[in-house]
């Protein structure tokens, strides 16, 4: 039945947000509201519903550590590419770690000891 409730809501929350992008101008933004947004959103609705707010609640925080990471993915790639001297897949897969050592250096100042 979860998996059930997975899916309608996943499929509603994408359709939703595929509509925002289609509606949105300039066609550049449309990006933003891709399958990632509504995704973490249905997600959070679950686990709030199942888990509770807390679990949500760290869950969330998680979600945006990790999307500072991919800022900080997308600005490195950027400049990388605006060179011309490195090919996408190179660049893609070297900002490919950079995320994963972001979000892994936040998630160690998270679970540092607090005085």
């Amino acid at each position: 039945m979860e998996l059930l409730w997975r899916f309608l809501l996943g499929g509603a929350m994408v359709s939703l947000f595929a509509l925002i992008g289609d509606v949105v101008r300039p066609k550049r933004f449309a990006g933003i509201f891709g399958g990632a947004p509504s995704v973490a959103l249905a997600t959070l609705a679950l686990t709030a519903a199942k888990s509770g707010p807390l679990t949500a609640s760290l869950e969330a925080r998680s979600m945006i550590l990790g999307s500072l990471g991919f800022v900080l993915y997308v600005c490195v790639a950027q400049r990388a590419l605006a060179t011309g001297r490195w090919s996408p897949m190179l660049v893609a897969a070297g900002c490919l770690g950079i995320w994963g050592l972001a979000a892994v250096a936040a998630g160690l100042m998270l679970e540092a000891p607090h005085k």
